[in-house]
């Protein structure tokens, strides 16, 4: 049992994305659940797949004049999806521990002049972790 994820809670990132550091801003869930908990719907299945963060600053040694990029949601962790309830035949995204992040590059950082190569790598992976309003409503 964990609590369960509802519209509008704190999506969370870790900073460390493989070699880049990001400046990480927190993110937002939307639900589309039909249950709600506190009438606010409760997140669903799929409902990871729409966060995003966006205008996040990075660097990647030795690309440290910063680029910039957009955070979002790659998978759920195996403990993050109810196996048990649901909401309108999907599973309920609940706390769990950690999902797997992705960090996409919109703008490459560089090096320094003279030299000014941009950072090669599309994407970094990285973690976060989704921190329910909830405090009191769970579900498996």
């Amino acid at each position: 049992m964990d609590l369960i994820v509802i519209d509008g809670d704190t999506v969370n990132f870790l900073p460390t994305f493989g070699s880049a550091v990001v400046s990480v801003q927190p993110g937002k869930i939307t639900a589309s659940g039909k249950t709600t908990v506190k009438g606010k719907k409760v997140c669903v299945a799929g409902d990871e797949s729409k966060v995003e963060v966006k205008n996040c600053s990075y660097v990647a040694p030795p690309f440290v004049i910063p680029g910039q990029g957009t955070l979002t949601i790659k998978k759920l962790g195996s403990d993050q999806l109810t196996t048990k309830s649901k909401s309108g035949n999907k599973s309920m995204i609940i706390k769990g521990s950690i999902f797997i992040a992705e960090f996409k590059v919109t703008s490459p950082a560089k090096q320094p002049p003279p030299a000014n190569t941009p950072d090669p790598l599309p994407m970094y992976p990285g973690q976060g972790k989704l921190v329910p309003s909830n405090a009191k409503i769970k579900a498996t």
